[in-house]
């Protein structure tokens, strides 16, 4: 994946401009083709499952909360949120949060090598609000709690292995977690007004029950460099993880975090940002920043969850806005991908694409109803480059 080095930018008429010495390139933000239009073209039409999509692409629902997953006996979990999926032989796996609290936990589909679904189960129960997590390069999946001095669990997308609490993750409020085989670090963000930015460093790489977990520290610019520095007590009681460590810098909700070629992504919905570490230099700057558009263009609001694409495209779900997945390139175009009509009441989460590419899951958390009993879990299917 071609790594983004400046995507920070504003509507200046097109033209670039500096702020702080740092060059902000109005061209990122310049008009597709059609308004609102990326790579793919402007989106269509509602389809029948209320979803708007670029011509050529196709929607189809998998799982309602409540209900049955067709083809199968096992009824969908409330309040579907992070999820990711995993080859299974010649199918695949998608693995879904439930956001609740108590009894959240995680549920599975599994598919064919036509897409037919031919089960689904539980992969973890028990625990409390399950928001996003992330998968690990060994085929597990992490689902974290959203809860004040939350978990870590590490489950088997088979459900065939318990599901194990990594206490050594450290205890707060737990969003996503993206695996760096490289640096052999998981990353990790805080759903807090003033949240930390974590690595938890495993004393094996594959084996997470031991290990050290660090936080990201750096000044209060949008840009600079940055060090890791141990976390004291990663139980975090009586001092919460994110006070221990002086000059540890503060992000306004952590959210959506993923990884790919040397490079981090993380958002943070309290001031609607993409960060963006480069980790071989050492330095972060901001991928995207709606308070630098001009006042009512911005193409993406409410920054959720975030996953990526070979050919270097970033997804990024949001929470609330217009209900929508907006795609940025590795050129910095930004345009919705897909927007779900009618659910203005729910926010779009767990996106993440089958091992072919071919294949994107999301959900909407609530669907029509508002209510975490509403929840719908979607496939597209279309010509997704790379």
């Amino acid at each position: 994946m071609e790594r983004r080095t400046l995507l920070r930018a504003a509507v200046l008429g097109g033209t670039s401009t500096a702020f702080g010495g740092t060059l902000w390139r109005g061209a990122a933000y310049a008009a597709p083709a059609q308004p609102g239009a990326g790579p793919y073209g402007a989106l269509g039409s509602a389809d029948a499952n209320g979803v708007r999509l670029p011509s050529g692409f196709t929607s189809r629902v998998i799982a309602r909360s409540g209900q049955t997953v067709p083809g199968t006996s096992y009824t969908w979990h409330n309040a579907p949120d992070g999820g990711a999926c995993y080859a299974d032989g010649t199918g695949w796996i998608y693995v879904s949060n439930s956001e609740i609290n108590p009894s959240g936990g995680a549920s599975a589909v599994r598919f064919s090598s036509t897409g037919t679904v031919t089960s689904a189960y539980r992969v973890l129960s028990g625990t409390r609000q399950n928001c996003a997590g992330g998968r690990t390069p060994w085929n597990t999946w992490l689902s974290c709690e959203e809860v004040d001095r939350g978990y870590v669990y590490e489950t088997d997308p088979w459900g065939t292995n318990a599901a194990v609490r990594r206490d050594a993750m450290g205890r707060f409020k737990h969003e996503a977690a993206a695996a760096d085989p490289v640096r052999r670090a998981v990353y990790l963000t805080e759903d807090e007004t003033n949240g930390r930015f974590y690595r938890f460093l495993p004393t094996t790489w594959g084996d997470l029950s031991s290990g050290t977990l660090q936080v990201m520290v750096a000044g209060t610019a949008t840009s600079g460099s940055y060090t890791w520095a141990n976390v004291p007590d990663p139980d975090g009681s009586p001092t919460s993880t994110r006070t221990q460590v002086s000059g540890s810098k503060s992000f306004n909700g952590g959210e959506g975090c993923y990884y790919a070629d040397d490079t981090v992504w993380f958002t943070t919905k309290g001031d609607n940002r993409v960060w963006q570490l480069n980790l071989a230099a050492g330095t972060y700057e901001l991928a995207y920043d709606d308070s630098l558009v001009a006042s009512g263009t911005a193409p993406l609001t409410g920054v959720d969850n975030i996953t990526g694409t070979s050919s270097g495209d970033l997804y990024v779900a949001e929470d609330g806005g217009n209900m929508e997945i907006c795609l940025i390139t590795p050129n910095d175009t930004i345009a919705p991908f897909l927007r779900v009509d009618g659910q203005s009441g729910s926010e779009i989460t767990g996106p993440a694409f089958s091992p072919d590419g071919r294949r994107l899951y999301f959900s909407s958390q609530r669907g029509t109803s508002g209510s975490s009993s509403g929840g719908i879990t979607y496939e597209v299917t279309g010509p997704f480059r790379g």
